[in-house]
């Protein structure tokens, strides 16, 4: 197997990591991500490493994640979830959906970690990425970078269909609600 084929795309492979879009700002990024188990701390793997990790009991007290490829199965991750931190969903070419499903799944699931959405992460995408559940993003499209760091957000105030996180309403209408602050 290649290793572009494990590693998201545009993930710098020279151990360097890029800044993740949390809670309105960027913060430098607390976990590596890596096709195998090298016993750092912060570490995000494939499902067959984690899974390896995790069985062998060489995770002890370090911070694991999970690398959810769009191929990988739900039923095979659920499992895992009560022992990871955080599940970075690749989205290895920006018209690859199915990202948004393993979110909103990864929710109705119960998964209180962190959701990050990993690789081709475009701003236009970034409002329904978090009405679905994600919570921090690893943005490596300089355009998407640029309007992010100016404050230039484009999720709006107002939704007309509930999301998978939960919504106050926005008053008279209640099929109107208001942007989870």
């Amino acid at each position: 197997m290649v290793a572009t084929a494990i590693v998201p795309q545009g993930t710098a492979t020279d151990g360097s990591t890029p800044d993740v879009y949390r809670a309105g700002r960027f913060e430098p990024n607390d976990f590596a991500i890596s096709a195998e188990d090298t016993g750092g701390d912060g570490l995000i793997l494939p499902l067959a490493a984690l899974r390896a990790a995790l069985d062998g009991n060489s995770a002890s007290n370090r911070r694991l994640g999970l690398l959810f490829s769009p191929a990988d199965r739900f039923d095979e991750v659920l499992p895992l979830l009560e022992r990871i931190v955080v599940v970075a969903v690749d989205f290895p070419k920006f018209a690859d959906g199915r990202g948004f499903s393993h979110a909103a799944r990864l929710v109705r699931a119960g998964f209180a970690g962190e959701i990050r959405a990993v690789g081709e992460v475009l701003i236009d995408e970034i409002p329904l990425m978090r009405r679905v559940g994600f919570s921090a993003f690893e943005v490596r499209n300089a355009t998407a970078r640029r309007y992010l760091s100016e404050g230039r957000d484009p999720s709006p105030d107002l939704h007309y269909q509930p999301g998978a996180l939960s919504e106050p309403p926005a008053g008279t209408r209640p099929w109107l609600r208001r942007r989870a602050t």
